[in-house]
C-alpha cells in the first residue's frame, strides 16, 4: 500500500463483530458486523479520512485503535507493533502516543472539573512531572489552541461550544501524541465554528508533525483537511485514494454517489451536475447480503455482483499511488 517506512499505523483485515440474540431464532448466536475485513495504513504526518453513512463502522475502527473493544480477527500495529501485544510500560506508552478528539464537546468534558484541571488530567495520570511543571505544559498548549490563560479556572458550562473543543483538542494533545484520532471533531459545532476548528488543526498539525485518523460522514470536511480518503460501506472499504484523485474522478458507485449529492454554491454548477441518487436503505450488519454489500443499492449492479464479493485491490497503471477500489467493474468507471 505505502512505504512502510512512513506507515505509523497499519490495519489488515480488521473485524469485529458483536454476538447477538436474533427474536427469530432464539438463543441461537448470530453476530452484527460492525467492521469486516478493513486494511488501510496511515503514514506520518499526513491526515487519513474514513468516510461514510452512520453505521458504516467508522468510530468502530477509531475504537479499535484506541483499544476500547477488542479485534474479533486481523490485526493494527502502531509502529510495526501488534497493538494486542502490548502491556504493562508499553501500553502505557502507546495510550501516550494515541490520542482522541471526541465529537461532542458538551459530553466530553467533565462539569465539576475546572478547565485547568481537564487538561491537566492525562499529566497527572501518567506522573513524573512537578505541579509547576505541569501548569507550563498546560500553558503551552492552551496558548496554542487559542485559550485564554486568565479563564482556564472556569468550568465547562462558562465555555461556549467552540472553546469546548478547543479544551478537547487541549487536551489531547497534553501528552504530545504521534497520532490523534479525530471522530467527527466538528459535527456538532456551529457552522461559523467549524472552519476555526479545521484551520486549528491543519496549524497543530505543521507545528507538531501530528498524524491525523480524521473520521467523518461530511466530505466537504474531509476534502478540506484530509490527505489520503477510505470510503466504508457496511463494515468494509470500497475505496482508497489520495484526495486530490478521488474528488477529480471517484470509481466506487457509492463514492460517486456520495460525491454527486455535495452542496455546490454556484447555482449555475448545480444545475447542470448529474446527480447519482441511491435507492433504498442500508442493509443490516446483522445480515449483510451475499456477495457484493452494495449490490442492493448499485444501479450498475449485475449477476456476479450478488454472488462474488469483490476484493478491494489496487487499481490503474501507477500501482505505487495507492489507489483501491473493490469493485467487479472498475474498468468501466476508471
Amino acid at each position: 500500500m505505502t512505504e512502510p517506512s512512513r506507515t505509523i499505523l497499519a490495519a489488515k483485515d480488521v473485524k469485529k463483530y458483536y454476538p447477538v440474540d436474533h427474536p427469530l431464532v432464539g438463543k441461537s448466536r448470530v453476530f452484527l458486523r460492525a467492521v469486516d475485513g478493513v486494511s488501510f495504513d496511515v503514514n506520518q504526518g499526513d491526515t487519513f479520512a474514513l468516510v461514510g453513512e452512520s453505521g458504516c463502522g467508522k468510530t468502530t475502527v477509531a475504537r479499535l485503535i484506541l483499544r476500547l473493544t477488542d479485534i474479533t480477527a486481523g490485526s493494527i500495529h502502531y509502529r510495526s507493533k501488534d497493538i494486542r501485544n502490548v502491556s504493562g510500560v508499553e501500553s502505557k506508552g502507546l495510550t501516550r502516543k494515541v490520542q482522541v478528539i471526541f465529537q461532542d464537546p458538551y459530553s466530553a468534558l467533565n462539569p465539576r472539573k475546572t478547565i485547568r484541571s481537564i487538561i491537566q488530567d492525562p499529566l497527572r495520570v501518567s506522573g513524573g512531572l512537578s505541579p509547576a511543571d505541569r501548569n507550563a505544559r498546560v500553558r503551552e498548549v492552551t496558548d496554542a489552541v487559542g485559550l485564554d490563560d486568565n479563564l482556564l479556572d472556569r468550568y465547562p458550562h462558562e465555555y461556549s461550544g467552540g472553546q469546548r473543543q478547543r479544551v478537547v483538542i487541549a487536551r489531547a494533545l497534553i501528552l504530545n501524541p504521534e497520532l490523534v484520532i479525530c471522530d467527527e471533531p466538528v459535527s456538532a459545532l456551529d457552522v461559523s465554528i467549524r472552519s476555526q476548528i479545521l484551520n486549528l488543526l491543519k496549524e497543530l498539525q505543521r507545528k507538531y508533525g501530528i498524524t491525523y485518523l480524521f473520521i467523518s460522514h461530511d466530505l466537504s470536511v474531509v476534502k478540506y483537511i484530509s490527505d489520503r480518503i477510505a470510503v466504508m460501506y457496511l463494515g468494509k472499504i470500497c475505496e482508497c485514494a489520495g484526495t486530490e484523485e478521488f474528488y477529480r474522478k471517484p470509481i466506487h458507485p457509492y463514492s460517486q454517489a456520495l460525491l454527486s449529492v455535495i452542496p455546490i454554491p454556484d447555482p449555475r454548477l448545480s444545475l447542470g451536475r448529474e446527480r447519482l441518487i441511491l435507492e433504498g436503505e442500508i442493509p443490516s450488519p446483522i445480515s449483510p447480503p451475499p456477495g457484493c454489500s452494495f449490490h442492493t443499492r448499485c444501479p450498475f449492479a449485475q449477476g456476479i455482483c450478488k454472488i462474488e464479493a469483490p476484493e478491494l485491490k489496487e487499481i490503474g497503471a501507477d500501482k505505487a499511488s495507492g489507489r483501491m477500489c473493490a469493485c467487479h467493474f472498475t474498468d468501466r468507471f476508471a
